[in-house]
């Protein structure tokens, strides 16, 4: 059973702060801004060792800044982070986070450990620009981009949460990021290039692009520049082997069908047989899991350094579709396997509290709801809400 680790916090940070966050800014951005009050070049290395290798929240804690150096960045700056609304831990050791931004619009990531390390699932939109049928979080439309701050500001959170300030070079319970979360990543490629940059930055976050993965459901004319500018692992949402299936599924598919989304991925910079390209399967029953759907799989990939990663359908309230059964799911892979392509079966993680592949969308906006219609309610009732939502949702154990 799921349950809430921290006091959910509802109120939002302060609204109409004429400062400027400096969380989420280039370094080029912050040297400029650190100008505009006269400080020295060198006082952007410091701050950005403090905002990112230490975690500092405000100003008073950057301790190597002479006093009245620290007055003036609190007068003119602000340290803006997501607000904490809840956390969900899984009987599996998944945490889910629902964050709160300046406007209160809300997100979730979420936190997958493993047994020498740990990812983070980020967002990049509230909401989503895509509609794809078996994943809850298109049936939420899109309010709007992630701004940079809010893309870091999801993997400081985590890093509070992990206890992990000062950045430790080894062992890290955070050591790689996915952009699998909320939204269609290459749709809000600036903003999230830009956080990505701040993370792979070796004297902040410091995560090698190695460490980083960008999932897509195939916008094709940015994939090369996000080889080109990032280098970052690339996963590809395919599901589906005809295009009239994909148009139904993904249907981005009818813009960029299958044929073009795989050219885009033979001439993904950097692709070769020690560093695939991850397709990314859900296993739908009766849809798209025969053997002859194996079959043209294996067909449409050769020539693509590959792997496949299945993924059993991680059920929502309302979907269309059904998981496909065990036997299924291996022949599936045994024969794809047989071809030459890794094709691993992705363990669903944190099912109990809606954080697995495709099931974020957040009962937690069910809180949300109840906060509009109450706004007198306490934090302790609407934390409440918030978790009994989840456990509704959840599918059974």
């Amino acid at each position: 059973m799921s349950v809430l680790s921290h006091a959910a916090m509802f109120a939002p940070g302060p609204a109409g702060d004429p400062r400027r966050n400096l969380v989420g800014l280039s370094r080029s951005q912050l040297g400029e801004a650190l100008a505009s009050l006269g400080l020295e070049p060198f006082r952007t290395r410091q701050v950005w060792h403090w905002l990112y290798h230490r975690g500092a929240t405000s100003f008073e804690t950057m301790t190597t800044l002479a006093k009245p150096v620290r007055a003036k960045l609190a007068e003119a700056f602000t340290i803006g982070r997501p607000t904490l609304a809840t956390d969900l831990a899984s009987a599996d050791g998944t945490r889910k986070w629902l964050l709160r931004m300046a406007d209160g619009q809300e997100i979730e990531s979420v936190h997958i450990p493993e047994e020498d390390r740990g990812a983070l699932c980020v967002s990049s939109q509230v909401g989503c620009t895509l509609t794809c049928r078996f994943c809850h979080t298109g049936t939420q439309r899109l309010v709007r981009n992630l701004e940079p701050a809010e893309i870091v500001g999801q993997i400081l959170h985590a890093r509070d949460a992990l206890g992990e300030w000062p950045a430790p070079p080894d062992g890290r319970l955070l050591s790689n990021i996915v952009m699998m979360g909320m939204g269609e990543p290459l749709y809000n490629y600036d903003n999230v290039a830009q956080a990505l940059q701040i993370v792979m930055d070796g004297e902040g976050i410091a995560i090698s692009k190695r460490r980083i993965t960008l999932s897509t459901a195939g916008v094709v004319p940015v994939m090369h520049r996000c080889g080109s500018e990032l280098g970052v692992n690339l996963a590809v949402s395919l599901h589906a082997v005809t295009n009239d299936l994909r148009d139904q599924l993904v249907p981005l598919n009818r813009k960029y069908p299958i044929a073009e989304l795989l050219d885009a991925c033979r001439s993904y910079p950097g692709v070769h047989n020690a560093r695939r390209i991850t397709f990314e399967y859900v296993m739908l029953r009766d849809v798209n899991d025969s053997l002859a759907d194996a079959r043209e799989l294996v067909r449409l990939l050769r020539g693509i350094p590959a792997k496949i990663n299945l993924i059993p359908f991680n059920p929502w309230p309302g979907a269309p579709f059904e998981r496909s059964n065990p036997a299924a799911i291996q022949s599936f892979g045994d024969f794809v396997n047989a071809a030459g392509y890794a094709s691993p079966v992705r363990t669903p993680r944190g099912q109990d509290i809606m954080a697995a592949c495709g099931q974020l969308k957040s009962a937690s906006l069910r809180a949300s709801a109840i906060l509009r219609a109450a706004p007198s309610a306490t934090p302790a009732s609407l934390n409440g809400a918030a978790a009994a939502a989840e456990r509704e949702t959840a599918p059974p154990a």
